[in-house]
């Protein structure tokens, strides 16, 4: 029912937009939507029986309303114009039938239609989130989180009304407008023609009104996905704004991003408006002409009053009719720019993929990077990583150090696979990490972001996104060696004690031990700590990599830092400059030859100034 509707929109824009557009490009239009509606159809799925089941309901509603006013004309033609009781009471009794009948047939149709309008929405929203999962980070940057978050809500709502509309009203209103027709011709042929050229006048209205407001909404949700962005980062960033005192700012710059929604809905409203005026003018021009021509023909002989009481009755139902057309348009129009943002994520090819035969075991915790060349677009001018060879030994303690930008965070990236190298190849286990299932690699390396991220729960519930079925003391063993313990131990719950949404009710150095202690319930054979001790002191710090040394001795232990005392105690240090390797040694051997490293270090011991001045 779906392609139905869909296939009247493009017969009526065509019309319209034929001499405008050439017919290649309209064919490719049409080709398109094919195939966007294609993809919407197999979200049906399991409510398949609802979909079908609820237009043939709203036929069977639409088929007992149009015998109505032709039993109406008979109880008053042989009934109460003859004075025949009879025929009142038959005709009356099977009037209620009728109506008792639609309204089961009506009471139907809405349930099924409600059930398969909502199931429809359940899988889109479960595909596309689904999908959504399979993205790599370059599939997330291209689509905005506002622009994800408008798709899953705004969007797919307006496609679930779009589709219980398409699937009832649209099966009604055509319906009942050509068997009004139907009955209005059977009933006198020379007044049928007053409604033929309504329909015609209104329907061109339709059209001029749908054409028109159809691009606006397309430009709507792009409005929509401004207006999510700022409330996004005004909550997630409220802090911030109350601390520099900025409210005014983001009131302002919401107040910017809504005025422009009003802008647009302001736009198609006063389209849209147009609907009813001309809707009521073709109405009441119809109501007269048909009293004028209808009692001309009752007074000759050649209609009767019940005869002209049908026409009533069925000119309203066309009118109607189209009404609701008109609603449909008008819906389509919003559900087309919504389908077409829906489908965009549900096409999307993610860029990473396993391969056919994917490894499914990492052999050891060694790492090499080979003739690295990598950026994050394809077309970019300069590379963020340029020829990196390295080799690190499973097991060994490697720090990362540089100034910012100079490719620390997307270096470490590469290693669990969160992007694929431009050239080159980087390897896990002495095998290229595009040879593996990306969940068996990615269970070997552990990450913990510079960004931590703590979700509403326990602390427990927290933990175990490391390890689902870890015991609380599996939980408390790797909080012991995250340093964690100490201050979950203060708190009332202890491990269960609630976190807030984004861990607000914790530290940043909690919040960051936390994650760490997480990620060591993966128990990986790599770990990677992306500058994740910035918020703890040093003391602290320290206690943590002392744990490492001596509690996972065979894990491979990479620390992204800015502080030297984080990392000189490393095996071997790297020393990254604008997306090359600058040193890659001891502690000792870099302070003797490495003078980027040297700059560093006399600024972070002397602290007279930021070292990534010193490096620019």
């Amino acid at each position: 029912m779906i392609i139905l509707l869909r296939i009247y929109e493009d017969v009526f824009l065509g019309l319209f937009m034929i001499d405008h557009i050439e017919i290649n490009n309209y064919n490719l239009y049409l080709r398109g939507n094919l195939l966007m509606l294609k993809m919407l159809y197999q979200q049906i799925g399991e409510y398949k029986r609802d979909t079908i089941l609820t237009p043939i309901f709203t036929a069977l509603e639409v088929l007992m309303e149009i015998f109505i006013p032709f039993v109406i004309a008979s109880l008053i033609d042989e009934g109460i114009d003859k004075g025949n009781m009879e025929k009142v009471y038959f005709y009356g009794g099977l009037m209620v039938v009728l109506a008792l009948l639609s309204l089961l047939f009506g009471v139907l149709a809405g349930r099924f239609a409600a059930s398969a309008s909502a199931g429809f929405a359940y899988n889109l929203r479960e595909s596309m989130y689904s999908k959504i999962q399979t993205f790599s980070f370059a599939n997330i940057d291209k689509f905005s989180t506002a622009g994800l978050i408008t798709r899953l809500t705004t969007d797919v709502t307006n496609l679930q009304n779009a589709f219980q509309m398409v699937i009832r009203i649209a099966v009604r209103a055509p319906l009942m407008l050509i068997c009004s027709m139907f009955m209005c011709f059977a009933i006198n042929k020379s007044l049928s023609l007053i409604f033929l050229a309504a329909l015609v006048f209104l329907g061109a209205v339709l059209i001029f009104v749908a054409t028109r407001t159809m691009p606006i909404f397309h430009e709507v949700f792009q409005k929509y996905d401004d207006v999510n962005a700022s409330v996004q980062e005004n909550i997630a960033g409220m802090r911030v704004v109350k601390a520099f005192v900025r409210e005014k700012y983001e009131n302002g710059k919401f107040a910017q991003a809504t005025e422009n929604l009003y802008k647009m809905f302001v736009r198609a409203e006063s389209i849209l408006v147009l609907n009813n005026p001309v809707m009521s003018l073709v109405v009441y021009g119809c109501i007269i002409a048909l009293s004028w021509f209808g009692a001309q023909f009752i007074v000759s002989g050649t209609m009767t009053t019940g005869n002209l009481t049908s026409l009533f009755s069925y000119v309203m139902g066309m009118m109607v009719s189209l009404m609701m057309v008109s609603m449909i348009f008008v819906m389509l129009s919003m559900s087309t720019a919504s389908g077409e943002r829906i489908v965009e994520v549900l096409n999307e090819v993610p860029d990473l993929a396993n391969p056919q035969e994917a490894l499914t075991e990492v052999a050891d915790s060694s790492i090499d990077f080979k003739e690295v060349y990598f950026s994050y677009q394809n077309d970019a001018e300069k590379d963020v990583l340029q020829d990196i060879n390295l080799h690190i030994n499973a097991g060994e303690t490697i720090g990362i150090i540089g100034g910012t930008g100079s490719g620390k965070t997307s270096l470490i990236s590469l290693i669990s696979r969160l992007y694929d190298v431009r050239s080159g190849a980087v390897y896990v286990g002495g095998r290229d990490v595009r040879e593996y299932d990306m969940e068996v690699l990615r269970d070997q390396v552990a990450v913990v972001l510079q960004k931590n991220i703590l979700f509403s729960g326990t602390i427990l519930d927290n933990l175990r996104w490391g390890k689902e079925d870890a015991t609380e003391e599996e939980c408390r063993e790797a909080c012991l060696q995250a340093c964690a313990d100490e201050f979950i131990q203060l708190m009332p719950d202890g491990y269960h004690t609630r976190i807030e949404q984004g861990g607000s009710n914790v530290s940043g150095g909690q919040k960051q031990r936390l994650c760490i202690a997480r990620a060591l319930l993966k128990k990986p054979k790599i770990l990677i700590l992306d500058d994740s001790t910035s918020a703890v002191d040093t003391a602290t710090d320290a206690k943590i990599r002392k744990a490492f040394a001596e509690r996972i001795p065979g894990t491979t232990k990479i620390i992204v830092s800015q502080r030297i005392s984080s990392v000189q105690d490393a095996d071997k240090i790297l020393v990254l400059e604008k997306g090359r390797v600058n040193g890659f040694a001891p502690h000792e051997q870099l302070l003797r030859e490495n003078q980027i490293y040297q700059e560093i270090y006399q600024a972070q011991m002397k602290g007279d100034g930021d070292f990534d001045e010193k490096m620019n």
